[in-house]
């Protein structure tokens, strides 16, 4: 059962982790700061830079801490947050199947991070390492609640409705 949990951290983490830094760094095919910045401003985030730079933070220090079941619930919460501000404002509008561009996979993400909340890491963690006991419903909630709300509060930052773009960034 512990190797379950360590294989769904893992691939959710590296994921986020991967994603962050195509943001932050321009690493696997990314843009950078300095591209996906312009984006972001498409979508009404002022100033797109500022806002790269946190959602890049967010996913990778979000999905480090999931990889490595550190914090679990504060991980999912970024996990959880940085998805719903990319499906809302980038996929949302295109419906739910990825291939037409929709918040398939943001939904996954979240969903995936979220029942890592709820159930915990696992032994195989860092929180089990350490004794961090943070899982059941209670730390769950708090996850989807924290992970809600500040993606709520990123998204009335927004400046303008979305424009369209031929770049997905999620």
């Amino acid at each position: 059962m512990d190797l379950g949990f360590l294989i769904l951290r893992l691939a959710i983490g590296v994921t986020l982790m991967a994603h962050g830094t195509q943001k932050l760094f321009g690493w696997f095919g990314g843009y950078g700061i300095a591209g996906t910045g312009p984006f972001l401003e498409q979508l009404g985030f002022r100033p797109g830079r500022l806002h790269a730079a946190l959602a890049g933070i967010a996913e990778t220090a979000g999905g480090l801490l999931l990889a490595a079941g550190l914090f679990t619930p504060l991980a999912a919460a970024a996990v959880i947050g940085v998805m719903v501000v990319a499906a809302v404002s980038a996929h949302w509008a295109k419906g739910f199947f990825a291939h037409n561009g929709g918040f398939e996979y943001p939904f996954v993400l979240a969903a995936s991070a979220l029942a890592v909340a709820f159930t915990g890491p696992g032994a195989l963690s860092l929180d089990g390492l350490l004794g961090i006991s943070w899982s059941g419903i209670s730390w769950g909630l708090a996850a989807l609640l924290l992970g809600f709300f500040g993606g709520a509060a990123e998204l009335f930052t927004r400046k303008t409705a979305p424009a369209t773009s031929t770049q997905q960034v999620a």
